[in-house]
């Protein structure tokens, strides 16, 4: 309470009402991987809002595209808005070498980025970099690239546990990678990845008259952005088109996605009088996970991290039952809010979500632990990846039933 020495009327400034927790941001991306000038900001995080941004940055006279500089020009292409770009350069590897913050290691300097991919590189070890740094930081989902030729489409069900070969340098290349029995990344239970196949064929961005097979990481980074815009991110960014995307280099048939799909194996597909569109959306998870659907994990990374950030206020605050129930008060507002949204299942917030912070999360050893404790469950909407129309014939004519 502050001290008054003089006799008078004084006016006291007290904020007694809630402090709305905001959404943050899910479709900013970082890429890493070799850029056509692989001499210029080695291992910097440098940020593009536009493809031409990139080009004075990263592109010098005579310099050839490379999987990198294709992958950012198909993210604003497919609706993309920001992007952290890290390049490795001659060094070619993502995964670092414990010296200094390199590759993947860059990115963890930004809480801002939501979507990581690294385009071209398709082995286990790549995979395995991805995935861990999405796993360690716990806001961010990878998108990794399939093998661009595959002579048995099984392989993608397999996991691989060693590097497949490649005729060049992973990541510089768009070479075919050798016979291997297992192509498949690694499962992630938490569902931080998610894996595309095939490669698509697309005009060279720096050569316009060229038409090069590119791994389509760049381009679905761009649809999440795009989906997270027109729809919200509780969407899946499935059955969406690709733009740009002038052909496939493998048409997967309705059999073999039935196949690849249960796998968590996110097919691209090549639609008559539709185009070229997304046709999966798994996560690397086990197809029995709660993390299964890739809009389900990106939805709850997206609330996780809106709640950590608009509560740090609550960090060193009296312990008690006045901030237990301003805790409840604007957790409960902002889920309601993701509820209006169509993000939430439930006909009404109370099914759709719960917000526990009271004498039972919070007995007296807790307490006296310095810790504050709020329990969470939201009903999260899924997509409707089988739609089924069950026709049957009666005497007055054909029924149908959704």
């Amino acid at each position: 309470m502050p001290t008054y020495l003089t006799p008078g009327v004084y006016i006291e400034e007290v904020s007694t009402g809630p402090r709305p927790i905001e959404a943050v941001g899910t479709s900013v991306a970082g890429f890493v991987g070799v850029a056509p000038d692989s001499a210029k900001h080695l291992n910097e995080p440098m940020w593009f809002d536009n493809w031409t941004q990139f080009i004075r940055d990263f592109v010098s006279p005579g310099n050839a595209s490379t999987p990198l500089a294709n992958a950012v020009f198909g993210f604003f292409q497919n609706g993309g808005g920001r992007c952290c770009v890290v390049n490795v350069g001659a060094d070619n590897s993502i995964v670092g070498d414990g010296q200094g913050r390199k590759g993947l290691g860059v990115l963890e300097e930004s809480d801002e980025i939501a979507i990581v991919a690294a385009p071209g590189y398709m082995d286990a070890e790549s995979y395995d970099a991805l995935l861990s740094h999405c796993e360690k930081m716990k806001d961010r989902v990878a998108i990794l690239d399939a093998p661009p030729q595959v002579s048995k489409i099984d392989a993608l069900t397999k996991v691989a546990t060693a590097p497949a070969k490649t005729k060049k340098s992973r990541g510089a290349s768009e070479e075919a990678i050798s016979e291997a029995d297992a192509l498949r990344p690694r499962q992630s239970d938490g569902g931080w990845g998610a894996f595309y196949f095939p490669h698509i064929t697309v005009r060279d961005p720096l050569s316009a008259k060229d038409l090069v097979d590119v791994p389509p990481s760049g381009h679905i980074a761009g649809i999440y952005a795009r989906s997270d815009a027109t729809r919200g991110v509780h969407k899946a960014p499935a059955n969406e088109a690709v733009r740009g995307a002038l052909n496939v280099t493998y048409r997967v048939t309705r059999e073999e996605q039935a196949t690849l799909n249960p796998n968590g194996v996110n097919c691209i597909r090549l639609f008559p009088g539709e185009g070229i569109r997304v046709y999966g959306a798994r996560t690397l998870a086990e197809s029995s996970s709660e993390w299964r659907y890739l809009n389900v994990r990106r939805l709850f990374n997206m609330i996780e991290e809106s709640i950590a950030r608009s509560t740090r206020w609550v960090v060193f605050e009296p312990n008690d039952r006045p901030l237990w129930k301003a805790i409840r008060r604007d957790v409960s507002a902002f889920l309601t809010m993701i509820w209006r949204q169509g993000a939430l299942m439930g006909r009404t917030p109370e099914e759709a979500f719960f917000v526990q912070c009271d004498e039972e999360t919070n007995p007296p050893e807790v307490i006296d632990a310095g810790t504050v404790v709020t329990v969470v469950g939201i009903a999260p909407v899924k997509p409707a990846e089988f739609v089924i129309f069950r026709i049957g014939q009666s005497a007055g004519g054909t029924q149908i039933t959704t």
